[in-house]
């Protein structure tokens, strides 16, 4: 398995999971959210107020379009699905995992949107961003895991089943 790459709505969990993830399949974990703050020196929130919502979009694009990565498990912002350039780069460079959470349970777990650097343009609302971008994650993914109704150790144990099934059978014969 090259990399794993998690996309999904904010607060769906895909660094907490991405890390134990990692430490499960003895892989190195990457968070682009905060490889674009180690690079820019600056929060996402604060990105955003400086580069507008289409700059912060093409930043986070250019560096997922750059990402290197070997044996990763890697958790994206929720927004790359946006950046066909970003997203052709990571189904690439591995297998594209959607944590799919229903609308009423994600709205129950995010707290302040704009504290998160979750990127909403004027009067969007977090359903309309929701249905916006359900289409673009369930198009990129390879596989999709529903974590609707789950705690972390049953979502994880699904992820890795899937896994499992998506990776091609090795030919036993030589």
């Amino acid at each position: 398995m090259h990399n794993v790459i998690l996309i999904g709505m904010p607060g769906v969990g895909k660094s907490t999971l991405g890390v134990l993830l990692a430490k499960t399949l003895g892989m190195t974990f990457l968070d682009t959210d905060l490889v674009i703050q180690d690079q820019k020196k600056a929060l996402l929130r604060e990105l955003i107020a400086q580069h507008g919502i289409d700059g912060f979009l093409a930043l986070e694009g250019t560096v997922c379009a750059g990402l290197q990565a070997e044996n990763a498990v890697i958790a994206t912002g929720g927004s790359v699905v946006y950046e066909p350039e970003a997203m052709a780069h990571l189904r690439e460079i591995g297998t594209v995992v959607y944590l799919k959470l229903g609308y009423k349970a994600l709205a129950r777990r995010l707290g302040n949107l704009k504290n998160r650097g979750v990127v909403l343009r004027p009067g969007q609302t977090l359903r309309m961003l929701y249905e916006q971008r359900i289409p673009l994650y369930e198009t990129y993914a390879h596989i999709t895991v529903d974590c609707g109704g789950q705690d972390i150790e049953h979502t994880l144990d699904r992820v890795l089943r899937a896994l499992e099934k998506a990776q091609p059978k090795k030919n036993a014969s030589l």
